[in-house]
């Protein structure tokens, strides 16, 4: 074996291939990230940055579990933008309510912990929102927020600061990944090489560099996001995540776990907004402005492009007028719109082994913010 190979080369800068970076290095490993871009650019920054295991099922809401204690143990080491706020999901119909009392009955069972809030509770602790929308409310108080542009430059830094064995490198582009005897060659757009004992990929929905044949025909699929975010709203105050009754009808912790979730009509007013995929969430930044959103709208992977690049403003209006039925909401107080790509999976991650040296890691979707700390343990585990 060379003297100059690494243990581990990750491809992707954003939170899923960090955090497979962390728990090697952890193990001592010498590892090198490469990232395309001038610093990660992808779904890992253009999101809510919530930190939610209460909306997950199965071993993914184990992963989430987990990413709490890991974020919160790098966060008593270095400011990387983490606060403890909480999560709370507030039900605006009696269906909602029945469903949010089914899920506090799972969590008992379970052991995680929360609180079921009465509309005066939720109204005194958010006096923004409007008292014809909340009926009652699920709390999380040990779930967490997160600045998501902020927070994976600060988790890069971070690493660098605590692990002498660790190279991060921006602006490189891997074009080819060859597996030698003993090693697998990396090379670049500028035709540089790196040699690694191990490569980990975590593409997100970059699919037309590397192993192209390979998301053809994988499972995958884009989905398309819309999110605003306000300017700065003094007068209004959010702490915590909001989520809301579209996303009780939404999530998968309600519909693996509450018996009436199936059975449930939707009401009239939802009908439109659900074949945007829209569900109102809200996060409030350091700076008192406002992330809402958001709406899906979905491709094959190999067909991203038929996604287009524009931000509809029909769908932000849906999104704004179901905003303003729970808090009071403008649209001249939105600041700026964004879309965002998400690659995901039917079986939740894309899993594949192109050898014993190169493995696959992508398709992650809206858990990354959550689960990927967890997650990347166990698939460390796996592949070490």
């Amino acid at each position: 074996m060379k003297t100059n190979t690494y243990d581990l080369v990750i491809v992707g800068g954003g939170i899923l291939g960090t955090f497979h970076a962390y728990h090697a290095l952890k193990r001592g490993l010498r590892v090198l990230q490469l990232e395309k871009d001038n610093f990660p650019v992808g779904s890992t920054v253009r999101n809510f940055g919530q930190v939610v295991p209460s909306g997950m099922a199965g071993v993914w809401f184990e992963y989430g579990v987990r990413g709490l204690e890991i974020y919160q143990s790098i966060q008593q080491e270095m400011d990387i933008s983490v606060r403890n706020n909480g999560s709370i999901y507030i039900a605006s119909d009696p269906d909602e309510v029945k469903i949010i009392h089914e899920l506090s009955h799972h969590y008992q069972i379970k052991g995680y912990q929360h609180e079921i809030w009465s509309k005066d509770q939720i109204l005194s602790q958010y006096p923004a929102m409007k008292a014809d929308y909340v009926k009652e409310g699920i709390v999380f108080k040990q779930e967490l927020s997160v600045e998501p542009e902020l927070m994976i430059k600060k988790l890069h830094s971070y690493i660098q600061a605590k692990f002498g064995h660790y190279t991060l490198k921006y602006d490189t582009t891997v074009i080819a990944c060859e597996e030698m005897n003993d090693f697998v060659r990396l090379t670049t757009s500028t035709l540089k090489n790196f040699d690694g004992k191990k490569v980990i990929i975590c593409n997100g929905y970059e699919f037309k560099i590397l192993y192209r044949d390979l998301f053809d025909d994988s499972g995958l699929e884009i989905s398309k996001l819309q999110m605003m975010r306000t300017k700065p709203l003094g007068h209004i105050r959010l702490p915590g995540n909001i989520l809301t009754g579209l996303t009780i009808r939404r999530y998968e912790s309600f519909e693996e776990y509450c018996p009436s979730f199936q059975t449930i009509a939707v009401p009239e007013h939802y009908k439109e907004l659900k074949e945007y995929g829209i569900h109102i969430l809200f996060k409030q930044a350091t700076d008192g402005s406002i992330i809402v959103g958001d709406s899906h709208e979905y491709s094959l992977a190999n067909k991203l492009d038929e996604l287009g690049f524009s931000v509809q403003s029909y769908i932000n209006e849906l999104m704004i007028a179901e905003a303003n039925r729970i808090i009071p909401m403008k649209s001249e107080w939105i600041s700026t719109s964004w879309a965002g790509f998400y690659s995901q999976h039917k079986d939740h991650i894309l899993e594949v082994d192109i050898s014993s040296r190169i493995h696959v890691r992508t398709g992650i979707g809206g858990k990354g913010m959550t689960a990927s700390a967890g997650y990347a343990e166990q698939s460390i585990d796996k592949l070490f």
